[in-house]
This record gives C-alpha cells, sequence and structure tokens, in this order.
C-alpha cells in the first residue's frame, strides 16, 4: 500500500474497479450470474482507494451498522478472515447483502468520494467479494451460552433471518418457521437466478444453522399454528413476525383474469421457486411468450423483464406510467435491463387487455401519459391525455405494481394492524401485543433486504433486553 511520510495514502484518484460483468448477448440466455465479482486483485485495487475516515459517513449510511472502514482496512492488510469477521458481526449475510442492496443510496452514496467528484468505494462489491469466500474463510461467531429463552421467528426472509441469527449469538433458543419448502423468503421465490443464485441464499441459511438456530418448513404460521399455541403449547417466550407483504396489487383492468396475465409474484415464484424454466424436467409449466408487456418501474418489473428475455421472449416491453428518472428501481437494474435487450416504453398506463382466438390475452390496450404535480410521494404525478389510445401485441403480460400486507399476520397473533393492514410497531419492533414484535416489509410497506434486516436486528436486541431482564 502507499505510504507517505509513514502514513497510508489512499489511491482514491484512481477509477473505481468495474464490475466483471458477462456481455449483454451472452447473458441475456442464460440464467447465469450477470456479475461475476470481483477478483483478489480487484479487491485489493478497490481497497487501496478508500480514505479511511475519521468520521466514516458510509456506516451511518449503512442500515445495519457494518464497521466499513475497518473491513475495507483488513481487505487491504489481506487479512480477509479478520474482515469477513468484522462483516458478520453485524450482518450474516454479506454474499447477499452484496448483491441486492442499494448502495448507491446507502452506504455507497453517503461516502465522502462522492463530495470530491471521485467514484465512491464499491462497497457492495468488496462486501461480496467476502462473502463468496466464507466456505474457506468463515469460523462460526461465538454464540454466548444458552440462557433458557425461546423465541418463534415466523418468516425466514431477511428480517425473519436477521433476528435469528442475532438472538442464537446471544444464547436464545431460536426456531424459524416458513411456509415455503426452503428458507430464503423473497430472496428465493423473489430473486431471479442471474441475481442471486439460489445456492447463495442456502450457503448462507446453513451459517444460521450452525449458529443452533433450527428451521420448520412448510409450517404456515395462522393456519397450522398461531400465537397462543406458541405461548401455551410450546413454552415459547416471544414471536417475531416476519412474514412480509407479498399479497401482489393488481391493475384492476378488463381483461386481468385472461389466461398469460400473471402478477410479478406467480410470474417469479413460478421460475426462481418453482424452476419453470426447467419445464418437463420440473413440474411447473409458464407460458414462454413472445411479445412480453411488463407493467412497472421496481426492481420487481426489471427481474420480471429480464426473466422473460431468458424464458426467450423476442420482445420484451416495461411499461410505465412515469418515465425513466421518476423509476424507483436501482440504477444497475435499469441498466442492465436496457443491455439486454428490455425496450422502455414511458408515460403509459394500460386501460384493457384483450383475448385473441385462443382465449389468452393477444394484446393490451393503453393510454399515453403526461407529468402534472408532485403527489404524496414526491414524484410528478402521471395525467392523462384525452384520447391517446393505442394497441400494444402481447402474449404474455405482467403486472409489477407492487404489493399488499400479507394477510397471514392477522391470522397468526392478534396484533394492532393499521388501515392498510400492517402492523403497528415502534422502532424496536414492539407491537400492541407484549410478547410479540414484528418488522420488515409487514411493518414498513415493501421495502429493501438490508432495511428488512436492520429491522430484524434492531428487534433482537430490544428482545434480549426485555427476556433476560424478567
Amino acid at each position: 500500500m502507499p505510504l507517505v511520510n509513514g502514513k497510508y495514502k489512499a489511491n482514491n484518484k484512481d477509477p473505481r474497479v468495474p464490475a466483471n460483468e458477462v456481455p449483454a448477448e451472452v447473458r441475456a440466455h442464460n440464467f447465469e450470474p450477470v456479475d461475476t465479482g470481483y477478483t483478489y486483485e480487484d479487491a485489493i485495487e478497490e481497497a487501496n482507494r478508500c480514505l479511511d475516515c475519521k468520521r466514516p459517513r458510509c456506516v451511518a449510511g449503512c442500515p445495519v451498522g457494518i464497521d466499513i472502514p475497518t473491513f475495507i482496512r483488513q481487505i487491504r492488510e489481506e487479512d480477509e478472515e479478520a474482515a469477513l469477521a468484522t462483516i458478520r458481526d453485524s450482518n450474516m449475510l454479506p454474499s447477499v447483502c452484496g448483491r441486492v442492496c442499494p448502495q448507491e443510496n446507502q452506504c455507497e452514496g453517503s461516502c465522502i468520494l462522492n463530495k470530491t467528484g471521485d467514484d465512491p468505494i464499491a462497497i457492495g462489491q468488496l462486501e461480496r467479494y467476502l462473502g463468496d469466500q466464507s466456505e474457506s474463510l468463515a469460523k462460526t461467531p461465538v454464540c454466548k451460552p444458552a440462557n433458557g429463552k425461546k423465541v418463534a421467528v415466523v418468516g425466514s426472509g431477511p428480517s425473519g433471518i436477521a433476528c435469528a441469527g442475532a438472538l442464537a449469538r446471544e444464547g436464545f433458543d431460536v426456531t424459524v418457521y416458513e411456509a415455503f419448502q426452503t428458507g430464503g423468503g423473497v430472496l428465493t421465490y423473489g430473486i431471479p437466478e442471474f441475481r442471486l443464485p439460489k445456492a447463495i441464499v442456502k450457503r448462507e441459511i446453513d451459517g444460521l444453522k450452525d449458529l443452533g438456530v433450527k428451521f420448520e418448513y412448510d409450517a404456515v404460521v395462522g393456519r397450522l399454528y398461531d400465537a397462543d399455541e406458541f405461548f401455551n403449547e410450546y413454552d415459547y417466550d416471544a414471536m417475531y413476525l416476519a412474514v412480509g407483504a407479498g399479497l401482489p396489487k393488481f391493475l384492476n383492468i378488463p381483461g386481468e383474469n385472461l389466461p398469460g396475465v400473471f402478477c410479478a409474484n406467480e410470474y417469479l415464484t413460478r421460475v426462481n421457486l418453482m424452476k419453470a424454466m426447467l419445464f418437463p424436467e420440473y413440474m411447473t409449466p409458464i407460458k414462454h411468450g413472445k411479445n412480453v408487456v411488463v407493467f412497472g418501474g421496481g426492481n420487481v418489473a426489471m427481474d420480471a423483464a429480464r426473466t422473460a428475455l431468458r424464458l426467450g421472449a423476442e420482445t420484451v416491453t416495461l411499461a410505465y406510467r412515469r418515465t425513466e428518472k421518476e423509476m424507483p428501481a436501482r440504477v444497475a437494474e435499469l441498466h442492465h435491463a436496457k443491455e439486454e435487450g428490455v425496450r422502455v416504453l414511458e408515460l403509459v398506463s394500460p386501460i384493457a387487455f384483450e383475448a385473441g382466438e385462443d382465449g389468452f390475452v393477444a394484446k393490451v390496450k393503453l393510454e399515453r401519459m403526461e407529468l402534472g404535480e408532485p403527489d404524496e410521494s414526491g414524484r410528478r404525478r402521471p395525467v392523462v391525455i384525452p384520447d391517446s389510445e393505442f394497441e400494444l401485441p402481447c402474449d404474455v403480460a405482467v403486472t409489477a405494481i407492487g404489493t399488499n400486507a400479507n394477510p397471514f399476520a392477522e391470522m397468526a397473533a392478534d396484533v394492532k394492524l393499521n388501515k392498510w393492514g400492517y402492523i403497528e410497531a415502534d422502532e424496536n419492533g414492539r407491537t400492541s401485543d407484549p410478547r410479540v414484535w414484528a418488522g420488515g416489509d409487514i411493518v414498513t410497506g415493501a421495502a429493501t433486504v438490508i432495511l428488512a434486516m436492520g429491522a430484524g436486528k434492531k428487534a433482537a436486541a430490544d428482545m434480549a433486553e426485555k427476556l433476560l431482564a424478567e
């Protein structure tokens, strides 16, 4: 590393080490990872750009409070085992978060190099690099002695996993109840293989098992069990609800029930969890459209559009009622989608689907929009342009316009809900029932993986403090 007067001097004027991406014309036709990740040499070079700030803003930008300067310094010093241990003190899912977190709005967005006009440190790539070495580097974190307290965690998505891991390290007996046949929640059923390989999710969950966390699959809490049974029959001391917000929103327009019209939840679950792209090897079919239209502008819409390409679509159109500038998707995801051939159709809104002679969807009728005054989200509200209707052919349509609260929360425990059906919880996850905590999307609405994890960690800390004081 460079030294000036005996002190470390960063190479921050060097360009950021680029991602190692597979060419778009290759990756658009398979489900292999888009980005193969940093090499050892890449990681050292990028770590050498860090200023090692005295008051690091990047840490404040991380929802789980990773000691970012320390792990980057440890990479620079070629002590990768210590660097991974530093991350795992705060985050048991570094391979996942390094891939899917919106670093540009969090740690990297807070990097001081943004102020100097230089590229921010590629924190996500460095975190992912370390996480991907975990099989050879990671040591099982030390857990405190068993404290005799039992906690049920409902949901094995990011929030539930973060809560379970934090509690296990404090000596709690933790069991995670998951409705699906495998763990990971949205990490497994929602995010495609080319963005987050399922083997990575499994490996990170196996790391929790090494801490003593137990998993019960095919366990639909609210149907098979509820809070009263957990407390009275299974002797749990507390419960953490992290059931997500997986109920899809619909367009509510004519023809939405036609064959070939999917909500993104079903479309992605069929492919990601049930391996529909390998039918009939896996017994879950899916319609392989030639002309696919996806409605929405978020990360889920990008995932659906890019999945359609990999299923053989000749054209994929991303239809959005605002412009690209207002899209909530990560810039990188939109960039990758367009590189791969997804067409973006701005300022349009669907008004009806129409069937062909075979009864399947054949086209969608849309109307053009223009942007008016800002709405409650701060984005300019789309306004219909009169007499602007037109048609677009499609044999598959996917709606990715958001989700609502999962109804299992209400069936699982008698806790207070707000008018939208989300659980009311304070900043520490406490609900109206003093035995029940909640966090993640079922409290906040659809948000990011890392924010859900932050909620799980906060709830675990508060739960531990309360239960151990009793």
